[in-house]
């Protein structure tokens, strides 16, 4: 076992009680202010310059040393998500409909812990940026913090990132070179009919008709127009139309949820389903309006910066350990606003995998603490290899 390894699991019980207590007191994206709180306390008292205020409750552990001019930075979400928690463990959520449903509590523990072996133990030089981001989940933290000044503020030449992945193995790292995580685009429908009578159809505009026409042509969309080499999703997750059953409604809306794991499809799909929206929807009679809102892009890790880190877990793990190229997800991550203005690596740290494995967003989903060292040993070393005074 090496030393940062062993060292991280002997003062486990430390940070594993910091990770429960974050757990019971979960907060909303921008709302983060006891976790803001509690973070900027133990980076100063270990020695971190700490910059708060970036979208609201983010801040900046900084600390130099020597006279090495590489600047690294490792990025931690903070915020929870409007679910309510099943969980009856001491240390489940105390806020009614809002839990750490996705181990935001573990991700920041963890580079908590390694903030403090770092300060304590690894000699370097050069510029450690510890960014504590909010808001992953909603409405993307990382996208405020950059066009506050992050990158400005606290130039980076790399960034990483990390999240458990319930499925994987407890402890496995999982790294990919390229895509890793879809972007995500919501989109709004609104149809305009013309409302009417149930028994006199031919007297209105039928958005429902209208709107179901839609729904399946969507499905065409990536069975006829994306490459089948490449990844894409068009999930109808709303429709709501009228109120009776014998009256034609004037109005309909949908929503969709769409996801793409290349720049290019991305762009596609967007075409497509604006031209094919528009013209089902005049083919019943009906109008359509559009709210194309696109929200997180494709996570991209760039190939020198997962390189690194793949060397670094297998000096730390060992190889049966470490997966080298990991499977794409078609979940998506503002981390990847980050990488797009910073080379980087963003990985995946398995929470176990089997019988009783709960994914994340899930109201019975908890972070599982035996990781938790692992993860901090990995930020210790990729830092004092990273930084080599």
């Amino acid at each position: 076992m090496s030393t940062v390894l062993a060292d991280q699991q002997a003062r486990a019980d430390e940070f594993v009680a910091l990770r429960r207590d974050i757990h019971r007191h979960p907060e909303l994206g921008l709302k983060e202010f006891r976790t803001s709180d509690l973070v900027a306390e133990r980076l100063a008292a270990w020695g971190y310059t700490v910059h708060r205020g970036l979208a609201d409750t983010g801040l900046v552990g900084q600390l130099r040393r020597g006279q090495g001019g590489r600047r690294l930075g490792l990025r931690a979400d903070m915020d929870a998500l409007p679910i309510h928690e099943t969980n009856t463990f001491a240390h489940a959520s105390c806020h009614a409909g809002v839990m750490h449903a996705c181990g935001h509590d573990g991700h920041t523990a963890m580079l908590l812990a390694a903030a403090r072996h770092i300060a304590e133990n690894v000699g370097f030089s050069g510029t450690l940026n510890l960014i504590f981001q909010p808001a992953e989940e909603h409405p993307g933290g990382a996208r405020i913090m950059i066009e506050q000044g992050l990158f400005e503020r606290f130039p980076c030449d790399a960034i990483y990132a990390m999240h458990n992945m319930p499925g994987h193995p407890a402890g496995q790292l999982v790294l990919r070179e390229g895509p890793i995580m879809a972007s995500s685009d919501d989109v709004t429908i609104i149809l305009h009919g013309q409302g009417g009578h149930g028994a006199m159809p031919h007297q209105a505009s039928d958005t429902v008709v209208a709107g179901a026409a839609i729904v399946m042509a969507l499905q065409t969309i990536v069975s006829r127009n994306v490459d089948p080499r490449q990844t894409a999703v068009v999930t109808v997750g709303t429709f709501q139309a009228g109120q009776a059953n014998n009256v034609i409604p004037a109005s309909a809306r949908l929503e969709l949820s769409v996801r793409a794991l290349d720049r290019g499809v991305r762009d596609l799909l967007e075409q497509r389903i604006r031209l094919l929206v528009t013209t089902q929807a005049e083919s019943f009679g009906v109008r359509a309006q559009i709210d194309y809102r696109r929200d997180y892009p494709v996570l991209v890790n760039t190939p020198a910066e997962t390189e690194f880190a793949r060397q670094v877990a297998l000096e730390l793990l060992g190889p049966q350990r470490v997966t080298l190229q990991g499977e794409p997800l078609t979940g998506s991550e503002d981390f990847a606003s980050m990488l797009e203005h910073c080379p980087g690596c963003y990985l995946l740290i398995g929470n176990g995998a089997g019988e009783g494995a709960c994914m994340v967003h899930n109201p019975g989903y908890d972070f599982n603490d035996d990781i938790l060292p692992i993860g901090a040993a990995f930020w210790s070393l990729l830092v004092q290899r990273f930084l080599r005074d």
